[in-house]
């Protein structure tokens, strides 16, 4: 049986593919329109490394926090969570260990940075989208409405987050309603029930958040964590707060910035958003571009203006068109007709509320972890202090092999609270 003939430039791009991965270029792009001045970003493409002192380690973190009742919540998590996702994390670990612990990690940190909030008696709340990058893997944490989506090079779209509001999360207006809490619309005296669905006390639209102390421990900070590996063809990565998703779905962002390098992209989808209807919240928009590293790096015209932006545009332009609409030429049917998928691997996605669920780790990584500290606030525990966080520890000692992950006393109760286990007091 006859093989049928390989392009030369197909066989020439395998070879290329088949060598070892290489570190993808990073770029981002930030656009924001302000009413409250409640929406705070974090945009660092160099967070920090895996490994002291070894470049090759980096990571990225690009995270929006979108307030509420004011800005301390947003800007308390913003100069926080990132310390308390570190402090979370085990030194010494290699990268799949790293990148295996690091939904536990997220969770703790949320659970902490929201403890700590209310003890600085911190009354405002805020929305969290963390995203971190690490080579191809992209890992998500949210609470709140703001989105975070991925469009991989083919052009296929991911939710990387979920939508906490009471009216699209039916999941959660249960939980809510069994921990004692009423959800339902405003209702005016005299009048009808309006507007969305909130939790009373306090009449909050979101089911998770951090902080918010006033409305009770039934909205909790436990995120929504997915994570994910991208081919070496790339993605873009687009967050933003719900002032562009309450007037832009998901396709009609892409549309509208696909073929722009990422800072355009922003403030393409930004304008797109409020134009219509005029800007009535905060609306806040990040785009990162996750691209293969340049091979060759060709020099841009001389007397360009715009730096940054201009070279972003004509790297885009270089990785393949990039994002924009495909060619349906003879020749690209045949680079697709023997190109290696562009596959987007989920590796992991848990949003359950149950922390006993969500910081266990397994008998595997038990290692990783100090028992003598507390699972979320690290707090030293002396001998025997520990709570084991599980509901039966011993019937997990016979399954797991240990009755860990602990906590301190403090962050037990807490614990309780959220799951409904513990009423506040009036």
């Amino acid at each position: 049986m006859a093989m049928a003939a390989v392009p030369l430039g197909v066989l020439l791009r395998r070879e290329v593919t088949s060598e070892r991965m290489e570190r993808p270029d990073v770029l981002c792009g930030e656009a924001s329109r302000s009413r409250k001045g409640e929406d705070v970003t974090l945009l660092l493409a160099d967070a920090g490394q895996r490994v002291a002192g070894d470049p090759s380690t980096s990571f990225s973190v690009f995270a929006l926090f979108d307030g509420h009742h004011g800005s301390g919540a947003a800007i308390y998590a913003k100069n926080n969570l990132l310390n308390n996702v570190l402090r979370a994390t085990p030194s010494g670990l290699t990268r799949d260990e790293w990148l295996a612990v690091l939904p536990r990690s997220l969770v703790a940190a949320f659970v902490k940075t929201d403890k700590d909030l209310q003890a600085a008696a911190e009354s405002s709340g805020t929305t969290v989208t963390f995203v971190i990058i690490d080579e191809w893997v992209v890992t998500v944490a949210s609470v709140g409405d703001s989105r975070c989506i991925l469009e991989s090079a083919d052009g296929s779209l991911y939710h990387l987050s979920a939508d906490h509001r009471f009216d699209s999360n039916r999941d959660e207006v249960e939980r809510v309603t069994a921990w004692g809490s009423k959800v339902g619309k405003l209702n005016v005296v005299g009048g009808p029930e309006v507007g969305p669905l909130r939790c009373w006390p306090g009449g909050l639209c979101l089911s998770r958040s951090i902080g918010d102390m006033d409305v009770g421990e039934c909205i909790i900070p436990v995120p929504h964590v997915k994570q994910v590996k991208l081919s070496n063809a790339g993605g873009r990565i687009i967050i933003a707060s719900d002032g562009v998703w309450d007037d832009l779905t998901f396709e009609m962002a892409l549309e509208c910035s696909r073929g722009y390098p990422s800072d355009i992209a922003a403030n393409r989808i930004v304008n797109e958003a409020t134009l219509p209807r005029g800007l009535r919240d905060d609306t806040t928009c990040i785009v990162v571009d996750i691209l293969p590293p340049e091979k060759l790096a060709p020099s841009p015209p001389a007397k360009w203006q715009g730096k940054t932006v201009l070279n972003n545009m004509f790297r885009v332009d270089l990785k393949n068109n990039m994002f924009r609409r495909k060619n349906s030429d003879a020749s690209f049917k045949i680079d697709r007709e023997y190109a290696e998928p562009d596959v987007v691997e989920e590796i992991f996605e848990d949003g359950s509320a149950m922390l006993s669920r969500r910081l266990s780790t397994g008998y595997a990584l038990r290692n990783m972890f100090e028992p003598s500290s507390c699972a979320i606030c690290q707090f030293r525990l002396k001998s025997g202090q520990g709570i084991s966080i599980h509901a039966n520890p011993l019937q997990h000692e016979k399954m797991q092999g240990w009755q860990g992950p602990f906590l301190c006393q403090s962050c037990h109760e807490k614990k309780k609270a959220m799951e409904g286990k513990r009423r506040p007091i009036d």
